[in-house]
């Protein structure tokens, strides 16, 4: 048996380190280091409650809205405050403009681009990989960036500024968006489904979200099997080992997506179970985060975030990250567009699931049917702001009591939990997505998504960056400034 230590890897926001054990040919353990600790939730202690909206957005320069939304939700349900259908429907819209953003930017530059290494240039799409998709001179790579500028001009509009936007608010969106704006902001979103369905899918972006099984989506993919960077990918999917690639714990995670002023969620809320092949519903109160292979104290034992404590201790034995260990119901999670299309029932997600589980093929999958399917509800979220109607209802001073905001991020299932006593904050706990997915081991020494993942993956004689371990790294997209506080 050898030990391989993979990192730091490039393309990854953060700091991120894997130790492999490797015997013939395979690993067969995994330990996960995140090496940089942040200690928001100590920054946050003693502050006013509102000025969290401040600090979080700090949290990470590509999610700052995703940590926005939250937080607003936490101080929206600490003061029991409702937000108005515009502001809703806008702040959805901003939401949506970075997770979007988020997808387009894993798949063309975090992703794709391993597809380009020496180890493919036998197969017959790898010149072809090289000509779209390398580092700085790829040609979808250099046309996706433009894409992605053109995109976030939303924000200009619609929340002043990107990152760390301040336009959110618990009661709403404190930019009213005029006729005229509207019009400008639906402009932009049909370039970008333009961009979309000519350089993604080569398809209209409904015909993607109505594939409702595998058998269909590759006898799509037959009528033109390089037409659209999509339909590549696929070939890839064909030609590699993917679809087997990378298997996770086979829990899947949703909080719900872009909530609706008449109820419920665009992506539905709950906790899919592979082997039963249904959806359970979401009890929050399960929470339980582990710290006893995280450099912080684990005094208290596993504790629910409301009563969670972040106190770093550099020299404690036996640990390996500065990650928590989240566990819900004492289950290892994954969280991410597979678990949010597995809970909002796509018919699709569900067959490829059912055939491979969670494995890199199903969760890039699942990321680039979002894109096909956000940006029609994007449209349509436009088109349902009302005129000279509110935006944003007051904010009251917080005082007393618990708040709780649960949101999606591109990367999965976000929450952020408030404590206020006597006006400031007496406990902020943040458990990100990738805290999910990148956890540690737990005081059962049950390994985290990732961990688990990663064993059996295959590494060739001579590889130092196993390019079948980026695979599946890649396919959870870490971001490991969130990660840890």
């Amino acid at each position: 048996m050898t030990r391989l230590i993979v990192g730091p890897f490039n393309r990854v926001e953060g700091d991120l380190e894997v130790t492999l054990d490797i015997d013939a040919g395979r690993v067969t353990s995994a330990h996960v280091n995140a090496p940089m600790y942040r200690g928001f939730e100590q920054i946050l202690q003693g502050k006013n409650p509102h000025d969290a909206l401040v600090y979080v957005p700090r949290i990470c320069g590509i999610c700052s809205v995703s940590q926005s939304v939250a937080c607003a939700r936490a101080l929206a349900s600490l003061g029991g405050i409702e937000m108005p259908p515009n502001g809703q429907h806008v702040t959805n819209v901003i939401l949506a403009t970075e997770n979007l953003a988020d997808h387009l930017t894993h798949f063309y530059l975090f992703f794709m681009p391993d597809f380009t290494r020496p180890v493919y240039a036998h197969l017959p799409w790898h010149a072809e990989a090289v000509r779209r998709f390398a580092t700085q001179t790829g040609e979808q790579t250099r046309a996706a960036i433009a894409a992605r500028q053109r995109w976030f001009t939303l924000m200009g509009t619609l929340a002043g500024k990107w990152p760390h936007t301040q336009s959110i608010e618990p009661g709403g969106s404190t930019r009213p968006i005029e006729v005229a704006e509207r019009i400008r902001l639906l402009a932009k979103v049909r370039e970008f489904r333009g961009f979309l369905e000519r350089q993604l899918f080569a398809a209209p972006l409904e015909q993607i979200s109505e594939l409702a099984t595998e058998n269909a989506l590759w006898a799509w993919h037959a009528q033109n099997p390089w037409g659209g960077d999509f339909r590549l990918f696929l070939s890839m999917v064909q030609d590699t080992a993917l679809a087997r690639l990378g298997s996770g714990p086979g829990r899947y995670l949703s909080y719900g997506a872009y909530p609706q002023p008449q109820g419920g969620f665009e992506f539905g809320a709950g906790v899919w179970h592979a082997n039963t092949g249904a959806l359970a519903p979401l009890d929050e109160r399960g929470i339980r985060e582990d710290a006893t292979y995280a450099w912080l104290s684990d005094a208290a034992g596993p504790r629910h975030p409301v009563e969670g404590i972040t106190l770093p201790d550099a020299n404690k034995a036996a640990a390996y990250t500065w990650n928590k260990a989240p566990r819900l119901a004492g289950e290892v999670i994954e969280t991410g567009a597979i678990a949010r299309q597995l809970a909002a029932g796509h018919p699709l997600i569900q067959d490829v699931v059912a055939r491979y589980g969670g494995t890199v093929y199903t969760r890039v999958l699942s990321r680039l049917l979002e894109l096909a399917r956000v940006v029609p509800m994007m449209e349509r979220w436009l088109q349902q702001l009302q005129p000279n109607q509110a935006y944003c209802v007051p904010t009251p001073t917080f005082t007393e009591g618990v708040g709780v905001g649960l949101s999606e991020a591109a990367r999965g299932s976000l929450g952020h939990w408030v404590v206020a006593s006597k006006g400031r904050i007496a406990n902020y706990q943040i458990v990100a997505p990738t805290t999910w997915n990148f956890s540690p081991r737990d005081a059962a020494g049950m390994p985290g998504a990732l961990e688990q993942a990663l064993v059996g993956a295959p590494v060739q004689a001579g590889e130092t960056t196993p390019v079948a371990v980026q695979h599946i790294v890649r396919s959870f997209d870490p971001c490991m400034v969130c990660t840890v506080h």
